[in-house]
């Protein structure tokens, strides 16, 4: 096996501040690699192990055992469902601080459903900034970051929005994607 920090990755925004973590890689011959790191305030480590074939399973281990690791075999869909609940809050977190002194901006993320009216349609379709005068800055889908999508993007059930605007134009826009 091969084992290599990855390096830094960004854990998060919290207090004004940003914390760090190293994430370890890996490699499982015949399996595919194991994606870990440490966590601080309890004394595990977690992270996921990328197979070959592409299934993804997600481990949780105690430090100094990662053999005895209890592994958690996720479906293609929820392994994007993981990857936008820890992706989204993290972007607006991160977009909440940078607009922190900007009276009035609100930031928020608004989750495309199932059978909604815009499942399957064009971001265009919503005409969103003219509606609501709020902004879609991103989009998180399978726990990636989708910056500045254009109007010919398809929106798709289980997407993250990221919308910038006031309180009540973020209000109005999820009234506009829980449309159904």
């Amino acid at each position: 096996m091969f084992a290599a920090v990855c390096g830094t990755g960004l854990a998060g925004v919290r207090d004004g501040y940003r914390s760090e973590v190293n994430v370890e890689v890996t490699s499982l011959p015949g399996i595919g690699v194991r994606k870990e790191f440490p966590l601080r305030r309890v004394r595990r480590r977690i992270g996921v192990i990328d197979h070959r074939d592409g299934t993804i399973d997600l481990i949780v281990s105690r430090v100094g055992n990662p053999d005895a690791a209890e592994q958690i075999p996720l479906t293609e869909a929820e392994a994007a469902a993981l990857a936008n609940l820890l992706g989204a809050p993290q972007l607006v977190g991160q977009l909440r601080e940078e607009h922190r002194d900007l009276g009035g901006v609100t930031t928020g993320q608004l989750l495309i459903r199932d059978g909604t009216a815009y499942d399957g349609r064009q971001l265009g379709d919503t005409r969103m900034r003219t509606r609501t005068k709020a902004s879609i800055v991103a989009i998180m889908r399978a726990g990636q970051a989708i910056p500045s999508p254009g109007p010919d993007f398809i929106l798709i059930a289980g997407d993250v929005v990221v919308v910038v605007g006031t309180e009540e134009g973020l209000a109005a826009a999820a009234a506009i994607l829980a449309d159904r």
